[in-house]
């Protein structure tokens, strides 16, 4: 029996796949003790044996060393989790490989903005979404007929697979959203009662309302990050040399004051924050774009349409984003750029044009780069960028 210790942090779902196997097989594998992700992995005895520094990663006693979450479960687990016969075997692969590829990418994308680890892109996140939809459909009419995925008994695809989908029933998914796949949610419960999962998960919590980006957790997280890095990286302080005091000590510049730029402009009533959480947490079409047109204020707010004026140089995608353009709004009605010296960068690398708030074209301007799909004015659509 393959006995051995493994290298993760707290509550890591890839983790866990190997953990639960281990438990289905009796195998005795051990967390190792005072493990610290960012130190442990970077050393360089960690590097000898696992040269990617990732984890998990596992350590046999015989020696073995291995990296790669489902390749650890394998290594510990048995003859039941791995199938009864090849083609089990095969099929037990395809619904691993399924969750790794089409479920955890858009699980991360989906998930990690929400718990502060990554920045929120709002397009990549509906495409996430949606991603999600697919996946789960495709599973709960896999399901339709069948207890597990594979077989009558639960095998390393199951384990794996849930694992791959606790981020998201922990965090995101509401019961309104997985009203839909009674299938999935009856086979995902039965998996995380059983005596092997609660023994590495604990008693699992099911989200009961859908977690969303949040801006100052987001901020401050990777701020004590940079504290703590930056620390780390500091050289001791010399002690000053000894002077001799001066007559008259000398006054201490006095901080540049840091003006808002648009201070000189009217209150309004319009809510900028308010609108950006509503089109960053929101179906846009639905809601933000709608959320927009009734709150503008368009006596203190102007519209404005840019193009990068050297097109013709960006002849390929690695240059740039062939044929930049973009709406912009913001207060007063001037251009915004000339009010502070910060926004000044590459501003005259465009043209800017006001737009006419009750124009009709301007509406469908607005509705096409707020919700990054539609003509363009004939143009095709690569990317899309928010600055806000």
């Amino acid at each position: 029996m393959a006995t051995g210790k493994l290298y993760t942090y707290p509550d890591n779902f890839r983790a866990y796949k190997a953990l639960i196997a281990a438990e289905y097989s009796g195998t005795k594998v051990t967390v190792a003790p005072n493990f610290k992700f960012g130190e442990t992995n970077r050393s360089n005895d960690f590097l000898k044996k696992f040269p990617l520094g990732k984890v998990p990663a596992f350590e046999a006693t015989n020696g073995d060393c291995l990296f790669e979450s489902n390749a650890i479960a394998d290594y510990v687990g048995n003859a039941q989790l791995r199938g009864a016969n090849q083609r089990d075997s095969a099929f037990i692969q395809q619904w691993i490989n399924f969750g790794d590829n089409e479920i955890l990418p858009a699980s991360c994308t989906w998930v990690y903005p929400c718990l502060g680890i990554t920045q929120f892109n709002k397009q990549e996140t509906e495409k996430a979404k949606e991603q999600v939809k697919k996946a789960m459909t495709v599973l709960n009419n896999h399901l339709l007929t069948r207890t597990y995925l594979v077989g009558e008994r639960i095998s390393q695809a199951d384990i794996s697979v849930a694992c791959n989908l606790l981020m998201l029933y922990q965090q995101v998914m509401e019961p309104a959203f997985i009203k839909p796949y009674a299938n999935v949610n009856r086979w995902f419960t039965t998996l995380v009662n059983q005596r092997q999962f609660k023994k590495v998960i604990g008693d699992f919590k099911f989200c009961t309302k859908m977690a969303v980006f949040d801006a100052k957790k987001y901020a401050d997280l990777h701020g004590q990050v940079k504290k703590e890095k930056e620390k780390k990286q500091e050289k001791p302080k010399q002690q000053p040399k000894q002077e001799k005091p001066k007559k008259e000590e000398e006054e201490a510049p006095a901080p540049k004051e840091d003006k808002d730029p648009f201070a000189k402009f009217p209150k309004s009533n319009f809510d900028l924050d308010e609108f950006k959480r509503t089109y960053s947490n929101s179906d846009t079409l639905k809601v933000a774009l709608p959320y927009f047109w009734n709150k503008f204020d368009k006596e203190n707010y102007s519209i404005w349409y840019c193009e990068y004026k050297y097109n013709d140089e960006l002849e390929k995608i690695f240059m740039s984003c062939n044929l930049i353009s973009g709406v912009w709004f913001w207060k007063g009605h001037e251009l915004a750029f000339t009010l502070s010296e910060n926004w000044q960068v590459d501003y005259e690398s465009y043209s800017w044009k006001k737009l006419d708030p009750d124009a009709p074209e301007t509406k469908t301007l607005v509705q096409e780069y707020f919700a990054q799909e539609g003509n363009f004015g004939g143009k095709s659509f690569n990317q899309g960028k928010i600055f806000k």
